[in-house]
């Protein structure tokens, strides 16, 4: 016990403010990482491992006729080739979407029920037919090329608009025209009616292209099976362990308690590996029926086809105005490629997700969404970062400039005088959701004052006596975060005088472990740099649902508050014993438990020790743990406005993104530093998918850009130094006010950079072109303008 105004006191409140909420602390993990001592799945071997190798398909699509084993079975070291009939036998169950997405005819949406290894028909070009194990890696490759399949070739389709009409080649025959969901959202005879009476429709074609994921960290898997317990385990990379604890359960058909998830540091994910995947199933089998551990590793070409991607939509929109370019109601219709199986969260971000982010920040009354989600034979579709929200946000900044070209009303007042304001909120959005904080307006103008818009003309006269073409354009965008949802938020007080917080996200990438620790020593004043973050093994971590579309920092901030309560709580009855006190009278703050008006305390570290080593009356808690599920989280609504202004060389078609800034509202801020990081990133990618990124087939379904060699990724090079700061207005869905992040990057840049790239070609007639807007696009576009002018 102590004077709450002792040393000890000071100095802990002086670390509070030090690692505080707000502080740009570093984080934990970048002298580890930097250094190269990252422990991934793949720096992780066990005992006497075999080594996998999965055969695929080099046919997009084809009836498998037979497959030979025998060669691949006599060769050195081989020690099992499983196909799909031995899975089969195994009676696991098919990965299928477990969202409960219906048509506008009100069926479910269909399932392709995938098996981890196909039977009859392989779908795409990388299906996975058969697996081989083997002593080494080496082994089990040169196996996997002696199976020998015979595939009898079917007709292919690529396209989602293509594959959605009568006649094109069928990939599953329960599912009609290929169309899995048909969504619609919203009311037809009101929009119908505001299109009719609008003083102004504008419409516009958009392609939404096919991205790769193509993380630092390729998918691995280490597989091992206890016989006695009858118990699998699976180190793997993932997004939250819990949530794919209970996938493989479900699909290996044993309870939950039979599985057990592990995963150490993870190299980016970006959605992809948010979902389990066929090559876990094969391993964890061949594991079961060796009885040795299994290790299978993914390489980058592989990859290409194995990961699932992103994006791909065909749309079509249309915006109507009044007189004054005032929104009365906007509606999307076209299609969105599944790939060849429905897996995950696939349909989500090409449909439900697009319409629910479209409203952006504009007082739209009516909203429409009319999509098809159809399967073709590329490789399958999954949750890419923002997941539709990017896309949505971009459709609606497209539609935006093109009606304020067509209506001649200036691109910054047509956006004023759509912005809801602040006094309008809470807002019922036209998408069906409230947002409850914002002020649209105003992070818009201090985009517009950063980034020095009223000077651009100035510097478009430089740049035309350079030679060169310039452009400028906003990207205003919001989005709507992860569904509602709860997490765990548990606290031990460990016997080394730590704390581990252990909560259901994951970190693969975005640095947890500092702005957690930050959230818990504000809220119970441990040190922070005691504070541990436990989210890696699902044995440990009981309940979650991991990480995805911005949900962390709220869904695992507001388990920490309520939890953090919890441990106050049990606080004040063991202190009010120690210090023989009333609890009412037992106050807390930064720390110590203090009895009112005096100067008797006790720090919360060591009634924690006092508590494990002490033991405690009936009726006072035994310690401080908690462990505790969260009230439902919130969806919250980040939002922001991006300027970007380009650079064209019209005789190459060079384009260069010369300035670039980012005014975002993401709430409360817990770390500036982690926040702005996780903004570049989102930019980087954005530019990577609208000036280069594009994942190609050919008529037969036969991949064009399988590798790196042939699939641009933005270099630093691509990437502009950016100016970001904050415009915060704190959410009042959860307690300490925070917006996500993550994804916010994407959601900005796409529009921001396309409609600046058009806005330096407008002096060529130049309206419209789809991404990615490369070189070779450019120029032609230039080329194609210059004799249009001349004729």
């Amino acid at each position: 016990m102590q004077d709450h105004t002792s040393p000890a006191s000071l100095e802990n409140a002086i670390a509070l403010q030090k690692y505080g909420v707000g502080q740009p602390v570093r984080r934990k993990e970048d002298d580890t990482l930097v250094r190269g001592h990252g422990k991934y799945t793949d720096d992780f071997n066990l005992p006497g491992q075999a080594h996998a190798w999965i055969v695929r398909s080099s046919h997009a699509h084809g009836i498998i006729k037979s497959i030979d084993t025998a060669a691949a079975k006599a060769m050195p070291g081989v020690l099992g080739v499983w196909t799909g009939a031995d899975l089969a036998a195994a009676a696991y169950g098919p990965f299928t979407c477990g969202l409960p997405l219906k048509s506008r005819d009100g069926s479910p949406l269909l399932q392709t029920n995938r098996a981890a290894l196909t039977t009859d028909k392989v779908r795409f070009v990388g299906d996975p037919v058969a697996f081989v194990v083997a002593e080494t890696a080496a082994q089990a490759r040169d196996a996997a090329e002696a199976v020998e399949i015979d595939i009898e070739p079917l007709p292919a389709v690529t396209n989602a608009e293509e594959a959605a009409k009568p006649g094109a080649p069928l990939l599953y025959d329960h599912i009609p025209n290929n169309v899995a969901l048909d969504y619609h959202y919203g009311d037809t005879a009101k929009i119908q009616e505001a299109f009719a009476k609008a003083a102004h429709v504008t419409k516009l074609d958009i392609v939404n292209t096919r991205v790769a994921v193509v993380s630092m960290e390729p998918r691995v898997a280490l597989a091992a099976f206890d016989g006695k317990s009858e118990r699998f385990t699976l180190q793997v990379p993932t997004q939250g362990v819990s949530g794919n604890k209970a996938t493989l359960a479900k699909i290996l058909n044993v309870a939950p308690e039979k599985v057990r998830i592990l995963t150490t540091n993870v190299g980016g994910s970006f959605g992809m590996k948010n979902v389990s995947y066929p090559e876990y199933v094969c391993t964890l089998h061949a594991a079961k029926q060796l009885g040795r551990p299994v290790k299978w590793r993914d390489e980058r070409t592989t990859s290409f086809l194995s990961d699932s991607q992103g994006r791909d939509q065909i749309i079509h929109g249309e915006l109507a105005l009044d007189a004054d370019g005032k929104f009365l109601a906007v509606h999307l219709s076209g299609y969105g490629n599944l790939g060849a199986y429905i897996m995950g969260v696939a349909p989500l971000p090409l449909s439900l997700n697009t319409g629910k982010n479209l409203a952006s920040v504009y007082k739209t009354p009516l909203l429409g969404v009319d999509i098809k989600t159809v399967l073709t034979n590329v490789t399958l579709m999954g949750a890419y970062r923002g997941a539709g929200r990017p896309e949505a946000n971009y459709f609606m900044e497209r539609l935006i400039d093109t009606a304020a070209r067509e209506m001649g009303i200036d691109r910054l007042t047509i956006r004023k005088r759509n912005f809801i304001k602040p006094s309008q909120m809470p807002f019922p959005a036209a998408s069906g959701v409230t947002y409850d904080s914002g002020d649209f307006a105003a992070v818009f103008e201090k985009a517009l004052e950063v980034s020095d818009y009223a000077g651009f003309a100035k510097r478009k006269r430089e740049s035309r006596k350079a030679g060169k073409l310039r452009g400028i354009a906003v990207g205003s965008y919001l989005e709507v975060t992860a569904p509602p949802s709860g997490e765990l938020g548990k606290i031990t007080f460990d016997p080394d005088g730590g704390v581990t917080l252990t909560t259901g996200t994951l970190d693969y990438g975005q640095g947890h472990a500092t702005p957690f620790a930050q959230v818990l020593s504000a809220q119970l004043g441990v040190p922070f740099e005691k504070v541990r973050l436990e989210q890696s093994d699902s044995d440990l971590v009981r309940f979650g649902n991991g990480t995805g579309g911005s949900r962390s920092i709220t869904a695992t901030g507001q388990a920490i508050v309520e939890s953090s309560q919890l441990v106050i709580a049990k606080g004040k009855q063991a202190a009010a014993h120690l210090l023989e006190a009333s609890e009412a009278d037992i106050e807390f703050a930064n720390g110590q438990f203090t009895i009112a008006g005096t100067d008797r305390s006790i720090d919360i570290m060591e009634l924690a020790r006092r508590m494990r080593e002490g033991r405690m009356p009936d009726g006072v808690p035994a310690s401080l743990d908690v462990d505790h599920n969260s009230t439902v989280t919130e969806s919250t609504f980040p939002n922001g406005c991006h300027v970007c202004e380009v650079e064209v060389e019209p005789d190459t078609g060079v384009a260069q993104i010369v300035a670039y800034t980012a005014i975002n509202d993401f709430g409360t801020v817990i770390n500036p530093m982690i926040v702005a990081g996780q903004l570049h990133g989102g930019v980087a990618q954005g530019i990577g998918q609208a000036l280069m990124e594009h994942l190609r087939y050919d008529e037969s379904g036969q991949p064009i850009t399988g590798s790196l060699m042939d699939y641009a990724l933005p270099r630093a090079t691509d990437v502009p130094m950016m100016t970001v700061d904050n415009h915060p207005v704190p959410a009042k869905s959860n307690p300490l006010g925070t917006k996500g992040c993550g994804e916010a990057g994407c959601a900005g840049s796409m529009a921001s950079v396309i409609n600046a790239v058009i806005d330096a070609l407008s002096d060529y007639g130049v309206t419209h072109l789809d991404m990615p807007l490369t070189t070779e696009k450019l120029w032609r576009a230039i080329q194609d303008g210059k004799a249009k002018t001349a004729a």
